[in-house]
């Protein structure tokens, strides 16, 4: 188990190091968006290289930011049921919720859109409206994102699976904001 749990230890280092700095891909999106606007409100142009770039980049957040979204269980659950289960009852919900269901669409997901990728790349996608980005690109964070949730979903469920034999004691974070303890550890982190 000491083993597992390493590797967990590894895979929510990287998982936070990515969730950390994906947030300046929000500020990049809102920039962008804000400039486009500002353009076409006073020189009444665009650009669809603006419009796709927004967008792409707030698809790569997302993508990206899942599997840390994951770690910090700040993921939608059913709070009116969930939290009239003991601690214990949770842990093996969370951890049959890993192997059972997000296991299964993480393989899928990487599994396909591996190919996705590839034929993308090859193929020298770009977007088919005029002055479009290239398209490739943004089809590889299909195949990254998922491949990170994968890795955290290992992560998760060893840190369950532990939880329950006992080999590691967990606080149980009931009812803490989310928010404010994201808020917290980017501040902790960024001195």
């Amino acid at each position: 188990m000491a083993g597992l749990l390493a590797l967990s230890r590894v895979i929510d280092a990287v998982t936070r190091f990515i969730g950390y700095h994906v947030r300046w891909l929000i500020l990049a999106a809102v920039l962008v968006s804000t400039v486009n606007a500002v353009i076409r409100k006073l020189f009444d142009t665009s650009s669809n290289a603006w419009l796709e770039t927004q967008t792409l980049l707030f698809g790569v957040a997302f993508m990206s930011a899942a599997a840390y979204v994951l770690q910090k269980n700040a993921h939608v659950r059913i709070d009116v049921v969930s939290s009239r289960l003991s601690k214990r009852s949770r842990d093996w919900i969370d951890l049959f919720g890993h192997l059972f269901m997000l296991a299964p669409l993480t393989v899928i997901m990487v599994w396909l859109s591996g190919p996705f990728f590839l034929e993308s790349f090859l193929d020298s996608e770009a977007s088919s409206n005029a002055g479009g980005l290239p398209v490739w690109p943004f089809k590889l964070f299909v195949f990254v994102g998922f491949a990170l949730l994968f890795a955290q979903m290992i992560s998760e469920a060893v840190k369950r699976a532990a939880v329950l034999s006992g080999h590691l004691e967990e606080q149980d974070h009931e009812g803490e904001n989310v928010a404010t303890t994201l808020i917290a550890e980017m501040k902790e982190e960024s001195k």
